[in-house]
């Protein structure tokens, strides 16, 4: 970690009062990207820090999941701890993590939402067919084409094809590392933070909340879109952003959160 980021995570764990929000992202910040969505695991070290987090955090420290999975996969995939707050598709669905399992906020959709996401499935399984290594993810409010075992030329087409869908249906499709999602419902990592952000102030009861989030691919920058001053942006992996801190991978990820769980021990 550079000294510029140890100082923000000093300056962002300092006690004054303000409640705090852990907000992570899973695939590529916390769990290495993978051809196969389903063997996406913690590294060990991401695992123990996200567990000795939990265990640890103080009264007025919040930890939060915010991934494009689906909300049921991702509390399989990041096994939350007791009290953690998930957030799933890009923030159509949302859940809290209990004693008991993941309690997760029902998602309706209206009949012409239904009729569309019909139309969207058919529109991006038509897209992949007969392109080898394309393949579409349902989710219950979008469809999302994967195109990492794809070659260029299959890519290219099934995306055109996907993005001519979306324009069609007059949907928005997010671009992320070899994926293209497009939802019935608009939502974004930014938008669903911000309501994270109340969600803690009203949890804890107060109206100082800040924020530290963590993420590596394009749909992260609408989170970090949305951070405030005395908040704490931090990009993984490689390419442009709106964060002023970055890290490597997920163990340099591993390494902020002990340092903030040290911090937060030392409170």
């Amino acid at each position: 970690m550079a000294e510029t980021l140890l100082g923000a995570l000093d300056r962002f764990a300092v006690d004054d009062g303000a409640a705090l929000l852990v907000a992570l992202d899973f695939d590529g910040t916390l769990a290495p990207l993978v051809d196969d969505p389903t063997a996406s695991r913690m590294t060990p070290a991401a695992r123990d820090a996200v567990d000795a987090l939990g265990a640890t955090a103080a009264e007025r420290v919040r930890l939060a999941f915010v991934s494009g999975r689906d909300l049921e996969d991702l509390a399989l995939r990041a096994a939350p701890p007791v009290g953690s707050y998930l957030v799933g598709s890009h923030g159509a669905q949302t859940g809290h993590a209990t004693p008991d399992g993941l309690e997760a906020v029902p998602l309706e959709l209206t009949a012409e939402e239904h009729e569309t996401l019909t139309a969207l499935r058919a529109a991006l399984d038509e897209a992949v067919s007969g392109r080898e290594g394309a393949w579409v993810q349902h989710k219950p409010s979008a469809a999302v084409l994967h195109t990492r075992l794809a070659g260029p030329q299959d890519t290219g087409a099934a995306v055109e094809a996907a993005d001519a869908a979306a324009a069609r249906l007059g949907l928005e499709a997010m671009h992320g590392k070899d994926v293209v999602e497009i939802a019935v419902l608009h939502t974004s990592k930014g938008e669903a933070l911000e309501r994270l952000r109340d969600v803690v102030g009203h949890d804890v009861g107060t109206d100082r909340v800040r924020v530290l989030y963590a993420g590596d691919d394009t749909t992260d920058e609408k989170a970090f879109a949305v951070l405030e001053a005395g908040d704490l942006a931090l990009k993984v992996g490689d390419g442009d952003t709106l964060a002023p801190h970055r890290v490597a991978g997920a163990d340099d990820v591993a390494a902020v959160l002990d340092r903030l769980r040290a911090s937060f021990a030392a409170r």
